[in-house]
Formats: structure tokens, sequence, C-alpha cells
């Protein structure tokens, strides 16, 4: 599959307050949980970059590093970020903390980058938009609601044009959405690290 035009941006910019140190570097079955995302993205853009706050914290891992242009405003900020450093004009946004991304249905999702401004899945209730692709139409409205305060992550889909993927879409590839599955406390990385 070609990678032209894309840029796959790794988020890393999140507190863990509920894990308690930096998912970033938590181990799963002895490699930190972003190697595992780093090696589920490996080539799918023609660049991969880091947005993180804490660039010596991540130094090692060898990505070019951003911080928030808009700081203290959450994901909202990453997207915006990331989005206005990445050199080409789709952008797949995939959190640090993610480790069973499916490459192929991100591979499907890049494939449909033309058909709106944001591929995002729906698997349950709500949209996954740290798993999405975004274009850069999305910037600008984003940077709105930044300036407004609106930092809900999914409150600018309003203002461009978007494609849901569904659950059965979804489940042609990942037929139990463990795509969307984070890891935010020690017990759900102890219950990962058994089911793996």
């Amino acid at each position: 599959m070609s990678a032209a035009g894309i840029t796959v941006a790794i988020m890393a910019g999140g507190k863990s307050s509920r894990m308690g140190t930096d998912k970033s570097f938590v181990p799963l079955l002895g490699k930190p949980l972003i190697e595992h995302v780093m090696e589920r993205v490996y080539r799918l853009g023609e660049e991969t970059i880091l947005i993180t706050n804490k660039p010596g914290d991540y130094a090692h891992l060898g990505l070019p590093m951003f911080g928030d242009i808009y700081p203290d405003r959450g994901p909202l900020g990453g997207f915006h970020t990331a989005l206005s450093h990445a050199r080409f004009p789709h952008v797949l946004v995939v959190a640090c903390d993610m480790p069973w991304l499916n490459r192929p249905l991100l591979e499907y999702m890049i494939s449909l980058r033309e058909t709106a401004d944001i591929v995002v899945p729906q698997w349950d209730k709500y949209p996954e938009p740290l798993h999405a692709v975004y274009g850069r139409a999305c910037l600008e409205p984003i940077e709105e609601n930044l300036r407004a305060g609106l930092l809900k992550l999914t409150a600018f889909f309003g203002k461009v044009r978007v494609h849901f993927l569904d659950r059965p879409t979804i489940a042609r590839f990942d037929p139990a959405g463990r795509s969307f599955a984070n890891l935010n406390t020690p017990e759900e990385l102890a219950q990962a690290g058994e089911g793996m």
C-alpha cells in the first residue's frame, strides 16, 4: 500500500494519572507500550512524528518530536500540533497506549483519506478520535475550538466532512475491536499481559 502523503503522529502527551507512571514506557511483554505502537505503524506513512511535551524522555526513540503549540489543551492541542508540523496533507493519529493497533484496518482507513476530512472508526457508541486520519482542512476548525476553549475531541467534527467506519466494516479487520483498547491502570496492564 502506498504511504504517499501520510504522516503518522503518535500522541504521547497524556498525564497517565491512573497508571501512576508514564504509560508510554510501561512494559507489556517486556517492551514499552510505545514501542508496540511504533512497530504497528512502521512505514505506514512517509514520516512518523511524536507529539510530546517531554522530548528528553523520548529522545532515544529517534523520532521527530513536537511540543504543543497550545499548552495544556489536552489531546485536541496535540491534534493541532500534529497537523501544524506534519509534512504531508493527511495525518494518521494514534495514541501511545494502544498496543493492539490493527495494521490492515489502519491501511484501509488510509486508503479512504480522500473521501473526507476525517476517517474515524465508531466501534461502540462513540467515535475513536485517537485512532483516525485527519486532513489539513481540520486545522482551522481545531484552532477555532482551542481559542474558544472547546476541548472535546469531536466538537469540531460538525465543521468538516467525516467518514465514520461502522462496526461491521471494522469487524472485517478486527472482529473483537481490540484496536481501540488502551491501557490506563496497572490492573488493565496485568490483564492485558495475561491475555496476550
